[in-house]
């Protein structure tokens, strides 16, 4: 076995199925979904489809789903126009989030727009309810920001409550669900929610595309200008076969949900069985039961040694592609937030596995082999 792929936190194989969605409007659609004339109207149409197809799947109207360039952007929009546009001046967040939302409000602090907070969280990565609410109970109307599944170590929040405290403190909950969307089953109808975000790219659908839902009671204006695009909302031509990819991933994600959700803690149960059996001194990043563990992560902790440093190097030369943390910053030198906020103990190298349908028992086999190789 040569290449075993370990990171799909990071981002997903391409679906056979959305290749072909998306080559067949490649090769057939070409016009601009904004010109008047018949081949832009066509585009336009499939556009419509893409968007109806998103917000039928989320219990929403389609008049709440925006598409962007991805997670990212819909989350800086989120934030961003969300605050000012609705004139709050607080904001509360983890110190465990995504690089997009935890950046993104630090400079909105730093630039005198908010007053941030942070809520506690456990070692486990897990949100302190009650402190949110004293924070919510001691502030003026407030911002949240939570995400449902950490993206390192895989800890799910429960969103349905975060939901119900905001709803009861008057205040505007963005939920990043970019890990869990596609994975578990967000029904806008019922979940207390103002923004939810999406990138196709983690569902097994193309990079650069994503999509931000915008709760019908919230008024945001444009983050980019540049075009009547997006129902005025967002500039630019829109990325047509992004989009009919997304669609086409959230959709089949969906139609197969169930089974895969099974299939896939089917694998990542089996790896930590193997390694809690055969690997000494292994302990496990964040939450692992199956209730409160976002299915498709497993952020496995190792014991100290030598070669902490070059872990993520020979399991790469051993053909298996992990990640130390988020894909997101594995660029830099800088150790992961995430594991510092939950006072993970740094002398131990970690490694985030993250799992999709598209691995096999085999795979998880070679991992566990290498990785008892690695460490002897």
């Amino acid at each position: 076995m040569n290449k075993v792929y370990l990171d799909n936190a990071a981002t997903t194989p391409l679906d056979k199925e959305v290749l072909k969605e998306m080559y067949y409007v490649m090769e057939n659609q070409f016009g601009n979904p904004s010109s008047i004339h018949a081949h832009g109207r066509e585009v336009r149409t499939i556009v419509e489809k893409a968007r109806k197809t998103v917000s039928g799947l989320l219990g929403a109207s389609p008049s709440e789903i925006f598409f962007t360039s991805g997670g990212t952007e819909a989350d800086n929009t989120a934030i961003r126009c969300g605050i000012t546009d609705m004139n709050i001046s607080h904001a509360i967040t983890s110190p465990i989030e995504h690089h997009a939302v935890v950046h993104t409000l630090e400079a909105m602090e730093k630039s005198g727009f908010i007053k941030l907070s942070f809520v506690n969280v456990d070692d486990k990565g897990n949100i302190n309810l009650d402190h949110l609410e004293e924070l919510l109970k001691n502030n003026e109307r407030s911002f949240v920001s939570l995400m449902h599944a950490n993206n390192e170590i895989g800890t799910l929040t429960n969103i349905h409550k975060v939901g119900e405290l905001c709803e009861q403190y008057n205040a505007i909950f963005h939920c990043d669900t970019v890990q869990t969307m596609g994975h578990y089953r967000h029904d806008t109808s019922k979940l207390k929610v103002h923004f939810l975000v999406g990138a196709a790219h983690k569902l097994h659908g193309p990079k650069g595309a994503g999509f931000l839902y915008i709760n019908h009671k919230v008024k945001i204006k444009p983050m980019i200008f540049g075009g009547a695009q997006e129902r005025n909302m967002r500039g630019g031509t829109e990325n047509v076969y992004g989009i009919v990819g997304l669609a086409k991933a959230l959709e089949l994600a969906y139609s197969e949900m169930n089974a895969h959700q099974e299939y896939i803690q089917g694998l990542k149960s089996y790896m930590i069985q193997r390694l809690q059996d055969e690997v000494p001194g292994i302990r496990f990043n964040g939450e692992i039961d199956p209730e409160k563990s976002l299915y498709t992560v497993l952020n496995v902790s190792f014991p100290e040694m030598d070669m902490a440093d070059m872990l993520l190097f020979n399991l790469d030369i051993s053909g298996i592609s992990a990640s130390g943390g988020s894909a997101c910053s594995s660029g830099s030198n800088i150790g992961s937030h995430v594991l510092a906020g939950i006072g993970a103990d740094p002398a131990r190298p970690s490694v985030r596995f993250s799992f999709s349908k598209m691995n096999t028992r085999e795979e998880v086999d070679y991992a566990v082999e290498q990785i008892k190789a690695l460490i002897g």
